[in-house]
C-alpha cells in the first residue's frame, strides 16, 4: 500500500503534485490538501480537502493524523505547529528548513553564514534605520517584507529619497529588511532537489522574464554560457547541501553584469519556473518532489527539448468569470488551473511551447509571439 500524502495548500502547485501522485500509486495511495478555498484546484483532480487556513493549528493537527507524509506548496504554514506534529507524520521539507526560508532575513543570514553569494542586506525596524541603510546602499534599494510575500507583493523598490516614507508606510508595521539593488542582466533560477537520503540533483538553469513583478515566461535552457550555467548549478547544489531539507526547491538568482551569480530568494517547494519540466524533461519537478520526500532515488533531470513556459494571467481590466481557453497544437501544451474567477494578474494557467523538432529558443519565441493573443483572458 502506498502512503497518504498531505499537502498544505491546494492551488495549482497542489493540483500538479496531486496529478503526479496519481501516476505513482505504488508509493502514494491518497492525497489530502489543506486549503481555505472550497473546491480548490487540487480537489478538482482528486485530492481530498480539509477547508481551513494554512496556519490553522487544529486543521494542521487533523492533517497530520490522516497523512503519513506532509509537504507544502506554499510557505505560509506555521513552522512551530508543524514541528509539534512531527510525531504524527513525517514532514518534508522539515519545519526547521521552512522556518529558515519563510523569513527572508533569516534565509539571507543563513546563506551568508554558509558563504552562499547573496546581495548585501540589513534588518530594519524603524524609518530612521531605513534611511541609515539607504546611506549605505544608495538608490535604488529594495525594502522587503520578511514574511508572507510572493509574486513581488512584499517588495518595494525605492528609487529616490522622495519614496522612502511611502515605502515604509506601504508595509503597515510588518517586519522588514533592506537589500542592496543588484543591477542584474538576467533573472534565472535552478530547480534543485534533495531526497531524504541526501542525494542532490539540479535541473538545468532557466531564464525568467517578469511583468509587474510576476513571472510571465521561463526560457529553458537559459540563454547564458556554460560557465554561468555551471556556476549557478554549483551554487544551487551547495545551497541544498547546507539547507538539508528534502524536496524540490526553487532557487531564484541574478546574473550580474560580470557574469557572477547571487541568490535572490529560495522557495521550499515546487516552483513556477519549473513548470516547463512537465514536457521538457525526463522527470517533472512534481514527480521529483514526491520522489525526494518519499526517500526514493531522484529522477533524471536531463532537458530533452528546448521549451518556453508562458503564464496565463488574469486581465488587468476586469474581475469575474472568463471565457474558457481551448488551445491545441502538437507542440503546445495548455494547462489551466480551473479557477472560476479571473482577477488582475491572477495565475490562471500556463502553456509550454516545446521544441520537439529541435527548434531553437528564437524559433519558439517567434511561435509564442504568434499565439499570445489567442490565450489572452477575456470576460464572458
Amino acid at each position: 500500500m502506498g502512503k497518504i500524502l498531505g499537502i498544505i495548500g491546494g492551488g495549482q502547485l497542489g493540483m500538479m503534485l496531486t496529478e503526479a501522485a496519481k501516476k505513482m500509486p505504488e508509493h502514494i495511495s491518497k492525497v489530502i490538501v489543506l486549503d481555505p478555498n472550497q473546491n480548490c484546484s487540487a480537489s478538482l483532480v482528486g485530492a481530498e480537502q480539509i477547508t481551513a487556513d494554512f496556519k490553522n493549528k487544529d486543521a494542521i493537527v487533523e492533517l497530520s493524523k490522516k497523512a503519513d507524509v506532509i509537504t507544502y506548496e506554499i510557505e505560509s504554514g506555521d513552522s512551530e505547529v508543524l514541528k509539534s506534529v512531527e510525531n504524527n507524520a513525517e514532514i518534508n521539507p522539515s519545519p526547521e528548513t521552512l522556518k529558515i526560508i519563510q523569513d527572508k532575513f533569516l534565509q539571507k543570514t543563513f546563506l551568508q553564514n554558509n558563504n552562499i553569494p547573496i546581495p548585501e542586506f540589513i534588518k530594519v525596524e524603524s524609518l530612521d534605520e531605513v534611511k541609515e541603510g539607504l546611506k549605505k546602499f544608495g538608490y535604488p534599494a529594495l525594502l522587503k517584507a520578511r514574511r508572507d510575500a510572493y509574486d513581488g507583493k512584499g517588495n518595494f523598490k525605492i528609487d529616490s529619497e522622495n519614496e522612502v516614507e511611502k515605502a515604509y508606510d506601504y508595509f503597515k508595521g510588518q517586519k522588514l529588511m533592506l537589500e542592496k539593488f543588484v543591477p542584474f542582466k538576467m533573472e534565472v533560477s535552478v530547480i534543485a532537489s534533495r531526497n531524504t537520503k541526501g542525494e542532490i540533483k539540479t535541473f538545468p538553469l532557466v531564464e525568467n522574464i517578469h511583468e509587474k513583478n510576476i513571472l510571465r515566461q521561463t526560457i529553458a535552457p537559459a540563454r547564458t554560457n556554460n560557465k554561468v550555467s555551471q556556476k549557478a548549478s554549483k551554487i544551487a547544489s551547495d545551497t541544498m547541501d547546507v539547507l538539508k531539507g528534502a524536496g524540490v526547491f526553487g532557487i531564484e538568482m541574478f546574473v550580474t553584469q560580470n557574469d557572477d551569480i547571487v541568490i535572490n530568494e529560495i522557495a521550499p517547494r515546487v516552483h513556477n519556473s519549473g513548470h516547463h519540466t512537465l514536457q521538457s524533461s525526463k522527470t517533472s519537478q512534481f514527480e521529483q518532489h514526491l520522489r525526494a520526500i518519499l526517500g526514493l532515488d531522484l529522477g533524471n533531470t536531463q532537458l530533452i527539448h528546448n521549451t518556453i513556459m508562458y503564464n496565463i494571467l488574469g486581465n488587468l481590466n476586469f474581475e469575474g468569470e472568463y471565457q474558457k481557453l481551448d488551445f491545441s497544437k502538437n507542440n503546445i501544451f495548455l494547462k489551466m488551473y480551473e479557477k472560476k474567477i479571473s482577477k488582475p494578474l491572477r495565475k490562471l494557467g500556463h502553456l509550454n511551447i516545446v521544441g520537439m523538432d529541435n527548434q531553437t529558443i528564437d524559433q519558439l519565441l517567434d511561435e509564442l509571439s504568434q499565439i499570445k493573443e489567442l490565450v489572452e483572458v477575456k470576460s464572458i
